[in-house]
């Protein structure tokens, strides 16, 4: 089987790279700007702004399937109608699919969202990401679109590296502690979609842990796995700040989790010493 990865430079990408490769798999990954440290079997150039440019890389590389963890923020003709125009050439050349979108979808007026839920965005990059959920599910009906939480582990995550930094004072900043998501693990998350990518599943699915746990407690678990000292960490709260976006959004993955092998652990466990696990060049998860 060869599989395409759309965006194998970013944090996701290169997890879903080291395991497609672990698995055997042909992977072949794409770049916006330049090559990741990962290593695929091949990497090529793509900008999902040019139609030329998705054309192109699908009548060279002719993958079984896709999945697209690019990320273009709120770049409106990258993140919203790139993945619209990968998945109409998708469907053309009966590609499968998988879209990695985002709980930033939701508003978080109702807190706890399914499957089921509408996407409310309150932000340009959620609205950009649930415009491509409805394209490309429009355009590709047998495609997957799979929403995870934030996205921790290797110490790699810009969660991770902002805990850092407010913990040795070379930033400022807050943790939130009015500020509400289900983190997910990396190597969870990466397994979860080669999954459902090897599936006969379509439609939407939600891929994040089942714990709720605020910026601020996010950022205590990892200070305590990384031996930082918890206390030198700000707390703030997000109502009274002028930083955009959804308080409370607690993704409900269970009707997911039940289709799959790979569990989706939670915050609470994957950040304890106890559950480190390996990097990919193989030394321990601090």
């Amino acid at each position: 089987m060869t599989i395409l990865i759309v965006g194998g430079s970013g944090f996701l990408g290169s997890e879903l790279i080291r395991q497609s490769r672990m698995a055997g798999r042909t992977t072949i990954a794409t770049y916006a700007t330049k090559p990741g440290n990962a290593s695929p079997t091949a990497w090529q150039p793509l900008d999902l702004r040019d139609t030329g440019s998705v054309d192109a890389v699908m009548a060279e590389v002719k993958p079984q399937v896709i999945i697209n963890a690019s990320s273009g923020r709120a770049d409106w003709a990258v993140t919203a109608a790139g993945p619209i125009q990968l998945a109409m050439v998708a469907a053309k050349h009966g590609t499968r699919m998988v879209q990695v979108s985002t709980d930033a979808v939701f508003s978080g007026a109702r807190i706890r969202y399914d499957e089921s839920a509408l996407p409310d965005p309150v932000t340009p990059y959620g609205a950009a990401k649930a415009a491509a959920e409805t394209g490309v599910l429009a355009v590709h009906p047998k495609a997957v679109v799979a929403r995870p939480s934030l996205i921790i582990g290797y110490g790699r995550s810009e969660h991770e590296q902002l805990v850092h930094k407010l913990a040795s004072g070379t930033v400022d900043g807050a943790l939130y502690t009015d500020d509400f998501r289900c983190p997910v693990h990396v190597a969870d998350l990466a397994a979860a979609l080669l999954e459902l990518a090897s599936s006969e599943t379509a439609g939407i699915h939600h891929l994040a842990g089942p714990d709720a746990v605020s910026r601020h407690e996010l950022g205590t678990l990892i200070a305590r796995r990384d031996g930082l000292d918890a206390f030198r960490l700000p707390t703030g709260l997000r109502a009274e700040s002028a930083c955009p976006g959804a308080l409370d959004v607690r993704l409900d993955s269970r009707t997911t989790q039940r289709q799959l092998r790979t569990t989706l652990r939670g915050a609470r466990q994957f950040l304890r010493r106890k559950d480190m696990i390996k990097q990919p060049d193989g030394a321990t998860e601090p």
